[in-house]
């Protein structure tokens, strides 16, 4: 059984960025269940418009269901008993790659808030900036630098998304983040770092 309001959390979170005119980066969506545990992921990945492939600023936004929430819908749908609210697990992850140049992490992270926006009475918590140097095969003497903040959170669904997950209180909330990340990808896209081309054909 595939819980509609996770789906419904997902479509909330696209209309949001179709709303940003972000473009979603081809084949980087994945939907997956966790044969073991039961859980359902969700990935994708949204950039600026027409920067090319690949884009210099990318936000990766994971959703996990995980099978406590979903034992918790389930028992409410099926019992009408809620002992605790389910929750989505967010990750955001903001990648700035293909520099020519490494960077000092702070002044990456200098322009993005150690916080989230306030999301059903929650906030994302950043977590980690990594650094990242790579080579091509045919180029091992010119390096290209990268560099990624993640963002961690929890998304406790309101009873009311529980009754009608087409509710108002989902594309609110995730027309809030969506609007955050947007806003984050201009900030980094407009940093003045040094880019290595991409193929915008």
């Amino acid at each position: 059984m595939l819980d509609h309001v996770f789906t419904d959390a997902i479509g909330a979170l696209r209309d949001a960025f179709e709303g940003a005119f972000l473009e979603r980066q081809a084949f980087e969506e994945h939907f997956q269940n966790d044969v073991l545990l039961g859980d359902l992921v969700w990935e994708t990945s949204y950039g600026l418009p027409g920067e090319g492939n690949p884009p210099h600023v990318v936000a990766h936004i994971t959703f996990e269901w995980p099978s406590w929430s979903q034992t918790t819908y389930r028992r409410w749908y099926v019992e009408e008993v809620l002992d605790q609210l389910p929750a989505i697990e967010m990750e955001i992850v903001f990648r700035v790659q293909r520099m020519r140049e490494q960077p000092a992490p702070s002044l990456i992270a200098g322009v993005l808030p150690e916080r989230g926006p306030l999301i059903g009475g929650e906030r994302l918590e950043r977590a980690a900036v990594t650094v990242e140097i790579g080579y091509e095969s045919d180029s091992l003497d010119s390096p290209e630098f990268a560099m990624e903040i993640t963002y961690e959170g929890l998304y406790t669904l309101a009873e009311e998304s529980l009754v009608d997950g087409s509710s108002e209180i989902l594309d609110a909330h995730f027309g809030e983040l969506g609007a955050w990340i947007a806003t984050n990808l201009v900030k980094l896209g407009d940093l003045n770092v040094q880019f290595l081309p991409t193929d915008i054909g």
